[in-house]
């Protein structure tokens, strides 16, 4: 939604009917929450020339749930007003190292809590999970087939509908991986009820239930989206709402400090999925993290170091048998160190052919699950039934495919040179006797009648080149794309990371099988290169992969093939679409600013930007209280330029939304016309009592005598606004916007003096979205079509 100051005061628009709150998939929640809101939300401008998104629900309400929230910019902007100043003036030395040892301890409970949570999810997958396959392969080794299929089923019917029911009821957004939200709100988009409390818990035992279900889905993307719940949550500790009121931690209770520490929680999170703290951090710096510095950069790796030495003490812990009948930790690790690989010029063909394939694949897979989720949105948008039913529908799916098609395969002899013991009947194992004789083995069964990190640790076996057969591992690469392209966007927790890699991990071995003799690369190896072509094809990320995928596989050898595989990978995606996250992310409708502008951009003027806009509304230093009371009720805007009137006119800053309602409720009046003392104003404000959120302007009752009082608005005035000539392109003011982290960007005239006003207009992130420009200068699409 746009809500900053960039236009004339107009009417309120009328509330629009309950019955189009209920055609965007709403019900009584909608309405529950449609007067919940404050003025922001059903305020607009009366026909405005440049389009807005007021919902996040533009589609792919799969993912997000039903309800219908607002969309507001985050405040990354440091606020240098009068009271901000003083306060850091009068802060001691040790105050200030108080201050630094909170945030460096915010960063170490980050990666404590999101280590210890990873591994109860773990511990609970790896036992629920392969308890469930231990009693299926019981009914088939016995001869009971129908029994056993009917346990797999309801079992997994059961896992889903739990996981289904938390989410649909009680958390519609913890559905879906979370990581797209994440990357918006590090971009300066504030995702409504993204990092609750209810949205952790049902990630947390919703992630338990999907992947033991068997769904075609990880836990990975939800451990991204714990680590960021679980760092909003810390950050905004100081609230009363949790009972801590520690002078100390209000200090965290602001956008600035809550992104840094939700960029440590993201890095955390993929960190424990994969025990790679470089590739983590990473991660966030290269996917999700819009702002970045050195000192940032030393807390993430705080962060994910923490976790690393969680996870190994638990796996220390686990490795005596004290974690359950599975319990090993049940952390992805494929450790191949101890396999030499060895390449020459005559292996780089198929390795070229890997990234290839694993670009056009990954291209293929973003389109078509871009086609289905969008026939999901309008499933989910009839309501809480339908998403419910869906999921189940998708669990009753895979159940048969899963339980049926190891029956197809024919079994196998065991190879005696094999080490491993063949055939597998106890609870892991690369060779699963399923319902073969003794000496013989399923390899489908060892794919899909495990646990989803016995998985993509069998298919990574390396030294066993007769293992998997080719219409296996052609079987098992078909099925997991269906089943990976029906089960994302089903209302449970998911991931993406793990489809990705056990998808390219099969075609990936599927081709070292027909390449035979021709390369002296192992079969293992192959199936690593063919993962990780597949996540840059349809992720688009190279740096973070290339060093998860070595801190997986513990060996360097691989870096040279990995980086080409990769980079090409990448390449050829970005030929066809854009990554899968960029593709969530406007089909929800987030207004995420590109890091690159569009290149028609360069012949447009902020100046044309603002004269497509009606004239902004504007404050003088000091206003009468009926001024003020009049623009926040008839307008939406979080934002407006304070203007001292004179011979010229001086602008003298930008005042928040916030802080009128802050001086409102205190009021803060003044019988005269005059600029207060700054004694005056520290009786009444501190720095910490502006940076509070949620005050309502409903709820202010002022009385026909204060209205005609004064407020003098010099003091809570950010006198340091970023500002631009009206000449300056569109192109560099989204450069200076995106990389500054902006909320507001005033446009200044090119030439001052008396009788000019000394603003021009405001930008905010909603003007410099592409495709609203675009609607307010159809000639630039015309053009743009035309080439």
């Amino acid at each position: 939604m746009e809500e900053e100051s960039s236009s004339l005061i107009t009417d309120l628009k009328p509330t629009p009917p309950r019955e189009d709150i209920r055609r965007n998939g709403g019900g009584r929640e909608e309405e529950e929450e449609e007067e919940d809101r404050d003025v922001e939300c059903n305020n607009s401008l009366n026909e405005p020339l440049l389009k807005r998104s007021p919902t996040l629900t533009g589609s792919h309400l799969a993912m997000v749930g039903a309800k219908i929230s607002h969309i507001e910019s985050l405040d990354y902007e440091i606020n240098e007003n009068d009271l901000f100043k003083h306060d850091w003036r009068s802060r001691s030395k040790v105050q200030v190292l108080q201050y630094v040892f909170l945030k460096w301890s915010m960063a170490f409970l980050v990666g404590l809590l999101t280590g210890v949570i990873a591994s109860f999810i773990n511990l609970a997958i790896e036992n629920i999970a392969g308890f469930k396959m231990m009693l299926v392969l019981q009914y088939v080794r016995s001869e009971r087939y129908w029994t056993g299929f009917l346990y797999f089923m309801l079992a997994n019917l059961g896992l889903t509908a739990f996981a289904s029911f938390l989410c649909v009821r009680y958390a519609p957004t913890a559905a879906g991986p979370g990581i797209p939200e994440i990357k918006a709100y590090l971009n300066g988009v504030d995702t409504p009820n993204m990092f609750g409390m209810s949205t952790l818990i049902v990630k947390i035992f919703g992630s338990i239930g999907a992947v033991s279900a068997g769904l075609d889905l990880g836990k990975e993307g939800p451990l991204v989206h714990i680590g960021a719940c679980l760092s909003s949550l810390l950050s905004q500790g100081g609230s009363e709402k949790y009972g801590i009121k520690w002078r100390w931690l209000r200090y965290f209770k602001n956008d600035r400090d809550r992104r840094d520490l939700i960029t440590c929680g993201a890095s955390s999170g993929v960190c424990a999925a994969f025990r790679s703290p470089v590739g983590g951090v990473l991660f966030s710096l290269e996917e999700v993290a819009t702002w970045w510095r050195s000192s940032l950069l030393w807390r993430t790796f705080f962060s994910t170091a923490v976790v690393v030495v969680v996870l190994r003490g638990f796996m220390e812990y686990c490795n005596s048998g004290k974690c359950g009948l599975f319990g090993r930790g049940g952390l992805i690790l494929f450790d191949v160190s101890a396999v030499t690989v060895r390449y020459q010029w005559m292996d780089l063909p198929p390795v070229l052919f890997i990234g290839i394939i694993g670009g056009v694949l990954g291209s293929l897979y973003n389109y078509l699950l871009y086609k289905v989720l969008r026939v999901y949105s309008l499933i989910n948008e009839k309501g809480r039934l339908p998403k419910f039913l869906l999921s189940l529908s998708v669990s009753l799916f895979t159940s048969i495919f899963l339980y049926f098609l190891p029956f197809l395969a024919s079994c196998s002899p065991c190879d005696p040179s094999i080490d491993a013991a063949c055939p597998t009947v106890g609870r892991t194992g690369n060779f699963k006797q399923f319902n073969c004789p003794d000496g013989y083995y399923n390899d489908l069964a060892s794919l899909l009648h495990a646990t989803n990190d016995d998985a993509v640790r069998n298919v990574f076996s390396t030294s066993t080149p007769t293992e998997f057969r080719a219409v296996s591992l052609l079987i098992f690469f078909a099925i997991y794309c269906v089943l990976g392209l029906i089960t994302f966007g089903i209302a449970v927790p998911s991931g993406l990371f793990l489809p990705i890699i056990l998808m390219g991990s099969a075609y990936g071995r599927l081709l070292a099988l027909y390449m035979g003799s021709y390369t002296g690369i192992d079969q293992g190896l192959y199936a690593v290169l063919g993962a990780a072509a597949l996540m840059a094809g349809s992720m688009r990320m190279t740096v973070s992969v290339c060093v998860i995928f070595l801190e997986l596989t513990n060996n360097l050898l691989l870096l040279p093939i990995t980086m080409l595989v990769l980079l090409i990978a990448k390449t050829v995606g970005d030929a066809f679409n854009p990554s899968i996250y960029e593709i969530i992310l406007e089909m929800k409708g987030l207004p995420f600013l590109e890091a690159k502008p569009e290149p028609w951009m360069r012949n447009l003027t902020v100046g044309d930007l603002a004269s497509a806009k009606p004239s902004v509304v504007g404050l003088q230093g000091i206003e009468k209280v009926r001024r003020v009371v009049d623009v926040l009720r008839t307008t939406s805007h979080n934002g407006f330029p304070v203007v001292d009137q004179g011979m010229p006119s001086e602008l003298h800053g930008v005042v928040l939304r916030a802080h009128l309602i802050s001086v409102l409720r205190k009021k803060w009046f003044l019988t005269q016309r005059r600029k207060t003392e700054a004694w005056e104003v520290r009786e009444k404000f501190t720095s910490i009592d502006l940076a509070e959120k949620g005050q309502k302007f409903e709820d202010i009752k002022i009385t026909e005598e204060e209205m005609e009082m004064y407020i003098d608005l010099h003091p809570f005035t950010n006198t340091t606004p970023y500002t631009v000539v009206e000449t300056m392109s569109v192109a560099k003011a989204v450069v200076l916007f995106r990389q500054v982290a902006l909320r507001h960007l005033l446009i200044v005239p090119k030439y001052q003096g008396s009788g000019i006003a000394p603003v021009v207009g405001i930008l905010t992130r909603q003007d410099l979205m592409a495709h609203n420009i675009l609607s307010a200068f159809p000639h630039l699409e015309k053009r743009r079509t035309e080439k």
